[in-house]
């Protein structure tokens, strides 16, 4: 006997068997119903006082059966024809306790979303009270139209010729342009939780939406719910994750992000439950990486942090799978090829590993380079979106992307800029960072984000005009320390004041010392924040005017390889040698100095 779909738990046997039963009857052909199968629906829904619903083919077969809630229904994914110009030749008739027979807005989305030839509720009040119905009767650009009908007697409803219907209704659909919009675009429902000191969920959701938006999918919606410790099995409680399966049946949502990461075993279980795709924000930043690395060495490290986040999201059975032809009940060809398919991942990111290891040789080869040429080197450093890549075009004419997006830039550019005292330095700028940054980017990226360990100087460059901003400033530091860099010097600048009019706020932000408030699109400030360059870059170096004696002459050389050399003079009384020294050589050295001891 098939199996009956949906809310099984608490039901008697002899009521499932009455469901099973359903099966076995059959509609002629171009009929939408009969009596028989709609007066058993009718008396199992009042027997339950739930929502039931059986799908039948066009040859008038009951392919399912699934039973619900007194509210609802969860519809299974249906069997038909797949192509977006058809509807899925399965018609879906389903009860409605309470004698109410008006389609839901769950029961239209429903319909669009599956593509029944028709969806049809029996209003059950004391039996059989009305039947209304819905088909797709058309589409725009990127959406199904529905016309719903009724509501209706039951005789009325079985006297419709479906056959001629549905014929015609798909002579309407046979429009490829409109319906292959429709193919492309992913509906997203956003998922967040409310924990107890950590960041407000509005604007969390907020800034994930901003994220699905940057990744190319439609925000539909978004549910929240407040917990002090998450679920084992489903991240949130199983009640919210119902009221889900219902929010995303009526907005039409075709997949879940979550604002947290989910575990392997929380994913599963939620896109077994809702049947739809579930994905976390770690999995959305990285598909974001993904589409926007543009250089070898930021591909290779985003598909390194992609092959990390999934290793443990194969499917199988743990570490059962893992004793690969280890007696009964770990061997087979689904095992076999789990492990393999562990092995060929493991592989890839040993290769990956190796590459990225050697092109970090390369580039601290280019490092040592610039250190030998005593070029001072500065980064920038921030929230995503702040404005640092403007920054760096204003200051060096770099010329790089900097668009109003999340993650515009993912690969490393460094620029050459000149300070008001006629001094070169190095620029940098790096990948954003952002709240709940997947661990797995931070480690592939920590050989670019070197150039951040490195550098003589951090730039902070902060969206004054967020109302996040302070939190902003959090998951930067947060993010430092994880790379070892909370000590380096810093000059904290605000960004974005052009869009500030409240000058108590501006206050407030530079009561700190070493902070400047700047507009990098409009260049308010820059001047000021390269005089604030110049003076934290000379607090790493110390100019000084040697006189080394000519018996001494191999000292030069020696100045050559520590520090900057700006200029060398032949005198009577010795070898006069403009230099910057680090502090740590200009003990050894000022000893040189005329006059000093």
């Amino acid at each position: 006997m098939p199996e009956v779909h949906g809310e099984k738990d608490g039901l008697k046997k002899v009521l499932i068997d009455s469901l099973e039963q359903l099966y076995q009857y059959t509609v002629p052909f171009g009929q939408t119903i009969t009596t028989e199968l709609a007066q058993a629906m009718a008396a199992i829904a009042e027997q339950l006082n739930r929502e039931i619903a059986v799908y039948i083919n066009r040859r008038g077969i009951v392919v399912q059966v699934a039973v619900g809630d007194t509210k609802t229904v969860t519809l299974p994914a249906t069997d038909g024809r797949r192509s977006l110009n058809r509807l899925s030749g399965i018609r879906c008739i389903h009860t409605h306790p309470g004698g109410d027979s008006r389609l839901s807005s769950i029961d239209v989305a429903s319909l669009k979303k599956l593509r029944f030839d028709i969806m049809a509720a029996i209003g059950i009040k004391n039996g059989i009270h009305e039947i209304s119905f819905g088909f797709i009767s058309g589409h725009t650009a990127d959406e199904y139209d529905v016309r719903t009908v009724g509501p209706i007697s039951l005789k009325e409803f079985i006297e419709i010729d479906l056959g001629y219907l549905t014929n015609q209704l798909e002579r309407l659909l046979d429009s490829k342009e409109a319906v292959s919009t429709m193919a492309q675009s992913e509906k997203a429902l956003l998922v967040g939780v409310e924990r107890q000191g950590d960041w407000d969920v509005s604007h969390s959701l907020s800034e994930l939406a901003q994220l699905t938006e940057t990744a190319g999918a439609e925000v539909v919606g978004s549910v929240w719910q407040k917990r002090s410790r998450m679920d084992a099995a489903y991240f949130i409680g199983r009640g919210k994750v119902q009221e889900i399966s219902l929010v995303r049946q009526e907005l039409g949502a075709n997949i879940i992000i979550f604002d947290d990461e989910l575990s392997p075993a929380q994913q599963r279980n939620l896109e077994q439950v809702l049947g739809i795709k579930v994905i976390d924000r770690p999995a959305l930043i990285l598909d974001i990486f993904a589409q926007r690395a543009q250089s070898h060495e930021g591909k290779l490290q985003v598909e390194l942090a992609q092959l990390k986040y999934n290793l443990p999201r194969l499917g199988g059975q743990g570490l059962v799978l893992s004793r690969l032809g280890g007696g009964i009940g770990t061997r087979g060809p689904g095992e076999t090829k789990l492990e393999v398919d562990r092995r060929r991942i493991r592989s890839r990111i040993n290769d990956i590993e190796q590459e990225i290891e050697n092109l970090k040789k390369h580039r601290a080869l280019h490092r040592e380079r610039r250190q030998a040429a005593r070029v001072p080197t500065t980064a920038l450093i921030g929230y995503t979106n702040a404005g640092k890549s403007t920054l760096l075009n204003k200051l060096t004419a770099a010329g790089v992307l900097a668009e109003d997006k999340l993650f515009a830039t993912l690969d490393s550019t460094t620029r050459r800029s000149i300070l008001p005292g006629g001094k070169e330095f190095l620029l940098t700028d790096t990948v954003g960072f952002i709240q709940k940054l997947p661990h797995q980017l931070i480690a592939a990226f920590r050989g670019t984000l070197e150039e951040v360990v490195q550098a003589d100087l951090l730039l902070h460059i902060i969206d004054a005009s967020h109302p996040q901003y302070e939190q902003h400033i959090q998951a930067v530091y947060q993010v430092l320390r994880e790379l070892g860099a909370e000590t380096k010097p810093v000059i904290t600048v605000f960004n974005k004041m052009d869009k500030l009019d409240n000058p108590h706020i501006t206050g407030r932000m530079l009561r700190e010392p070493n902070t400047i408030a700047v507009s990098a699109e409009n260049g308010t400030n820059l001047d000021k924040l390269l005089v604030m360059i110049e003076d934290n870059l000379k607090a790493t170096t110390v100019d000084a005017t040697l006189l080394i004696p000519y018996d001494q002459s191999g000292l030069i050389a020696k100045l050559y390889d520590l520090a900057t050399v700006y200029s060398v003079a032949y005198e009577e009384a010795g070898i006069a040698v403009a230099v910057s020294l680090p502090p740590e050589q200009f003990e050894r050295y000022k000893k040189y100095i005329p006059g000093e001891e």
